[in-house]
């Protein structure tokens, strides 16, 4: 295993990890996340090595100019890093955020990727989905209040309780934003990516031409099931894969998770 940091063209310095040897797979966490959400979940697999960028504001990386977050932006800062470490083609994938990064680049760097995993995919094409405005409700009440008064709130919101009436995990999650660390870092991610999107159309969509593994679990508000199913209807060949989710049974998910990884990654590598 190897950690390291890299210079971007603008000059934020980011962390990355780089674990095993074979083929390589860019493996990207969620919103907020850091290294350790994508590698809890990816399997012990000899001749595939995961690359795992934490993306500007996580993790060990700076955060830079705030007004330069983006998908777009933390897709070009994944092209960069496999730029810098000599890799030519990779399979590409992520949870939520991840998931958003690893579709924009399989649509626009095509000659570059090998598969796709789209895991627990918060967007298909939509900009600013509904689903992810409390993500920005966090981000309102963060920065006019501060952590504590700011939480307080939050828990009087209606929309909480529509979360946590789907997915108790999914709320302690958007709970935990008001104790991360570095606050100013958060109020800017949450209130930028939500709003977002892949920026790939549905017609672009149609037309990927690779091996793709769509992951999804029912009881999740912010990454829904119908999500998942509308990807991998759209992608050509797309193989889509159900899970526990973590509200029912954290073990089985993060078990299930390894595993349809684990048979998808085999099969590119040639493994089985």
């Amino acid at each position: 295993m190897s950690a390291g940091t890299f210079l971007t063209a603008d000059g934020c310095r980011l962390a990355f990890e780089d674990v095993g040897s074979g083929l390589p797979v860019l493996w990207q966490h969620g919103l907020g996340a850091d290294r350790d959400q994508p590698a809890e979940v990816f399997p012990a697999l000899d001749g595939v090595r995961r690359i795992t960028l934490e993306c500007r504001g996580h993790g060990r990386s700076e955060l830079g100019d705030e007004h330069r977050l983006s998908i777009a932006q933390f897709t070009a800062d994944a092209m960069a890093l496999l730029d810098q470490l000599g890799i030519e083609r990779a399979i590409v994938g992520g949870i939520s955020l991840g998931a958003a990064i690893a579709l924009r680049i399989a649509a626009l760097h095509a000659p570059r990727v090998l598969g796709l995993i789209l895991a627990r995919p918060a967007w298909v094409d939509e900009q600013g989905p509904e689903h992810l405005r409390i993500y920005r409700d966090v981000a309102e009440l963060l920065a006019t209040h501060g952590p504590q008064a700011g939480k307080a709130r939050f828990e009087t919101l209606p929309r909480l309780a529509e979360v946590e009436a789907v997915s108790p995990d999914n709320a302690a999650s958007l709970r935990w934003f008001f104790a991360r660390p570095n606050p100013r870092s958060t109020v800017a991610l949450l209130s930028r990516i939500p709003a977002e999107g892949p920026g790939i159309p549905r017609d672009q969509l149609r037309t990927l031409a690779v091996p793709t593994l769509v992951i999804g679990n029912d009881q999740d508000y912010v990454h829904t099931l119908a999500t998942a199913h509308a990807l991998a209807a759209l992608i050509p060949g797309a193989i889509a894969c159900e899970i526990t989710s973590k509200t029912l049974d954290r073990a089985r998910y993060v078990s299930e998770f390894r595993d349809a990884l684990g048979c998808f990654l085999a099969a590119q590598a040639g493994l089985r």
